[in-house]
């Protein structure tokens, strides 16, 4: 509980609360201080007062029965050694804390060896506050033989005022102090322990929402890469390979040269659109920002416009639909557009001009499947691709399949490639 807990209670709650927690500080930087101020209040109340009676500062009242029973049944110890015993019991709660098991051991030995003797001292409260701390700081394995000691103990005080008190009622006096000692040590130990739990539960909950915070930050920016890989990569493939072609037609037909650049030109005003709308996105809105220019993420009915961009480019692409594609959600839609675009893409950069893609997208059923398959270069020249050759369109392929529990395979197919990519319509993916 913290200070502004505090302050919402009362005035009195509030000052003793914070009063204990600088008692808790302070005993934390200090242990010894706590201990020591245990032993000085033990002799003080309990052994001070036995010390001046039995060097006569202070009178006894002689009068009424009450007193000679008392007497007949007690030792008179010399002032030493009443003073050895008083040291031997409240000596020992020094360790109450650091090594509560030997400090209850050394205790008990005391009492016992006192109580033999016949001698009774107020300094036998020593061995509940013992029972207590052993209670508190000891291990519970100890409490049994602990409490089986103590009811011995006490037994015996029993037995040796049984002159003066009925032992029956002397057990029940003795053993229900012990047992409230010991209740009241274990109930604050498991309220301590409760706290901890707490604690550790609030620091493990904060740790957790640390982590989604940086999982949820991890997953937006590989959602954004993957947005900017697909527009950035595809329509950059297609404006280098017009500009190639545009070159070598500008000497043999300027006007294939122009009609080149002028493709440059839309797909390059295309690419810039598309940027502005995911950075308009991501922008963080103020007052006196401009609001994001927004457009429909693109669908099947784009694909179409895809194609056409990329056969300008000069790959021949022959597309084909089977099933009803039209009822596909949004979210399906964009990741088959998103990864036709990346497969068309790796086609242009890996194939060239001139080079034959098929693309098909078939409904059969739950599941959806979408094949581009090339002819590979026309020239022998080209470098074949290899199968590790796997850079972020692949594997952002797959992480768009995986949203709808599909996968995606690219392998060799004759001169060309295979790009397989299998989706669940069944599977919850979320839409982007």
């Amino acid at each position: 509980m913290t200070t502004e807990d505090l302050s919402g209670m009362g005035p009195l709650v509030a000052r003793l609360g914070r009063a204990g927690q600088r008692l808790r500080h302070a005993d934390q930087a200090r242990p010894w201080v706590l201990d020591t101020a245990v032993v000085v209040l033990v002799f003080l109340l309990f052994c001070l007062p036995d010390l001046l009676h039995a060097l006569g500062a202070v009178g006894g009242d002689d009068d009424g029965d009450g007193p000679r029973r008392f007497r007949v049944a007690f030792t008179r110890l010399p002032v030493a050694a009443m003073a050895a015993l008083q040291a031997g019991l409240v000596l020992p709660l020094l360790w109450r804390r650091r090594a509560p098991d030997v400090a209850f051991g050394a205790v008990t030995a005391v009492f016992v060896l006192q109580w033999a003797l016949g001698a009774a001292l107020h300094a036998d409260v020593a061995l509940f506050v013992a029972l207590y701390s052993l209670a508190l700081h000891g291990r519970l394995r100890q409490l049994p033989w602990a409490c089986t000691v103590t009811a011995g103990a006490l037994g015996l005080v029993a037995a040796r005022i049984s002159a003066a008190v009925s032992v029956w009622d002397a057990l029940f006096f003795l053993l229900s102090t012990a047992t409230a000692a010991l209740a009241l040590g274990l109930v604050i130990r498991i309220r301590r322990a409760q706290l901890a739990g707490l604690r550790d539960r609030a620091a493990r909950l904060e740790i957790e929402r640390d982590q989604r915070g940086r999982l949820a930050v991890a997953a937006e920016r590989a959602r954004v890469a993957r947005e900017m890989h697909d527009i950035v990569g595809h329509n950059l493939s297609v404006i280098v390979t017009l500009a190639d072609a545009g070159a070598y037609a500008t000497a043999a037909a300027p006007e294939r040269g122009k009609e080149a650049l002028r493709l440059i030109g839309d797909t390059g005003r295309q690419a810039l659109s598309e940027l502005r709308r995911v950075l308009g996105v991501l922008r963080e809105a103020d007052g006196s920002a401009a609001e994001p220019e927004l457009s429909p993420q693109p669908g099947l009915t784009d694909v179409d416009a895809l194609c056409e961009s990329v056969r300008a480019a000069g790959l021949e692409v022959v597309y084909r639909t089977a099933g009803d594609v039209d009822a596909l959600d949004s979210g399906v839609q964009l990741t088959i557009y998103r990864i036709v675009q990346e497969a068309l893409t790796n086609t242009l950069k890996h194939a060239g001009a001139g080079a034959r893609a098929n693309l098909t997208i078939a409904v059969r059923d739950t599941r959806l499947t979408i094949t581009v398959q090339d002819s590979g270069p026309p020239a022998p020249a080209g470098r074949p691709r290899t199968a590790n050759e796997e850079g972020h369109g692949l594997v952002g392929m797959r992480e768009r399949a995986a949203l709808y529990g599909g996968h995606v395979s690219a392998s060799p197919s004759g001169t060309g490639w295979t790009v397989r990519a299998d989706l669940d319509l069944t599977s919850q993916g979320g839409t982007r």
